[in-house]
């Protein structure tokens, strides 16, 4: 497996087709400046791969893995019993049951072996990356900086949008 340079959070997906779902966390951490990777891997089509991925992930300079995937959703479980590092999943709307399949899969590990569910979909995969700054501004000012001003102008737009309502 190749190390990239600098990748700090890897974004991991089931499938490819979970990619307009995963772009959403893609954002935020280009947004923050966070170096980054996207990675496809399967928990069942591609089990040797995945126990690579996870095995290597803190040699290469990953600090936190970001787990996309529907339907069975098992991979941020097999990814987290696998690593030290925290992982965060995000379940993806799949199937026929809107993706309550994959949030229940995802949030329900056995005890020992944790991982920070999100939300189904796209704002599950916003606050993922979120989450994910969050842990690295513990230790980074310039991120925590960042984080601030985020949230500062979060707040900002909140009142531009009820300034909007009352002028209307």
């Amino acid at each position: 497996m190749d190390k990239k340079k600098d990748v700090i959070v890897s974004v991991v997906m089931g499938s490819d087709s979970d990619l307009p779902i995963m772009n959403e966390a893609t954002k935020i951490l280009e947004e923050f400046g966070i170096p980054h990777e996207l990675y496809l891997t399967s928990a069942h089509r591609t089990p040797e791969r995945t126990t690579l991925f996870a095995k290597h992930a803190p040699n290469r300079g990953v600090k936190i893995i970001i787990v996309g995937a529907g339907a069975a959703a098992h991979l941020a479980g097999v990814i987290a019993s696998q690593t030290q590092l925290p992982v965060i999943g995000v379940p993806i709307d799949a199937t026929a049951l809107q993706g309550l399949d994959a949030l229940l899969s995802t949030v329900q590990m056995p005890g020992g072996i944790p991982v920070a569910t999100m939300a189904i979909g796209k704002a599950g995969a916003k606050n993922a990356a979120l989450y994910a700054v969050r842990i690295l501004a513990l230790e980074d000012k310039k991120i925590s900086a960042k984080l601030s001003a985020y949230i500062k102008k979060m707040a900002q737009d909140v009142e531009k949008k009820q300034e909007t309502l009352t002028t209307s």
